[in-house]
């Protein structure tokens, strides 16, 4: 059997079990405390047919979006000129340090403090809650570049853009993506807090619509269709891209 078969069968198998503890658990537990798949299935068809599924899953999407966009592009910027550069980075270390350790709903409140309770303030605090974990893994990617690469870059006078996307970049490739999936699956909990605390859309929103009505159904359905599409996103644009960037190894 090809291992990308033998793969597939085992993927199947734990997505089966899966399925198969929640429709037992959700036999020996009250049905109102943890409705099983099939209640869960109703409650998105239901959703779905009234548009509201769709219309605060995009909302939702588009500030993950943005946010990842934002705190990608900043972390990865500052994270690799602190690894690069040692003054910088004893400059910067204790900033990184306040930035990992804030409270990500202290964050999400100031922002909405000082900004108001608008589209602005909700991306600035997912994104300020981001940025200091994608720049202290860029900076351990700057740190990690082979000297012997430089050194045959200097030697042969290559210009700067060419010796940052031919040298620089590729080994940071396993970095970034690194940094990209941990970024995925925080974003997308940290704009569920944002929308939960001061939006009148998305899906955090309905989530504390669901929790005010103790609908339990309505928080599983809203919770399985994010992350289904956050997995499909893993497999169709995370994974391909991490399999053709390793080609340079």
């Amino acid at each position: 059997m090809e291992k990308g078969s033998s793969n597939a069968i085992l993927r199947i198998a734990s997505i089966l079990i899966f399925f198969g503890i929640w429709q037992l658990s959700s036999i020996f537990l009250q049905v109102d405390l943890l409705p099983g798949p099939q209640e869960v299935y109703e409650k998105i068809v239901i959703e779905a047919g009234d548009d509201e599924l769709v219309y605060h899953t995009l909302i939702t999407l588009k500030r993950v979006f943005l946010s990842f966009i934002i705190a990608m592009f900043i972390g990865t910027f500052f994270g690799i000129y602190m690894g690069r550069n040692e003054r910088l980075n004893t400059f910067l270390d204790d900033w990184l340090i306040l930035g990992l350790n804030v409270p990500a709903l202290v964050i999400i409140i100031l922002c909405y403090v000082w900004f108001g309770l608008n589209e602005v303030a909700a991306i600035l605090a997912v994104s300020l809650n981001k940025i200091p974990m994608v720049a202290v893994i860029m900076r351990e990617g700057a740190r990690s570049i082979e000297k012997d690469y430089i050194e045959v870059a200097k030697f042969y006078k290559i210009s700067g853009k060419k010796f940052f996307f031919k040298v620089i970049l590729p080994q940071l490739f396993p970095y970034l993506l690194s940094s990209a999936r941990s970024g995925l699956s925080l974003i997308w909990k940290i704009v569920l807090v944002v929308e939960l605390l001061g939006r009148s859309n998305g899906v955090g929103f309905k989530l504390f619509g669901f929790f005010q009505f103790f609908d339990i159904s309505g928080i599983l359905a809203y919770t399985l269709v994010f992350v289904l599409l956050i997995i499909f996103v893993e497999f169709i644009l995370v994974r391909p891209f991490e399999r053709k960037i390793s080609i340079w190894r």
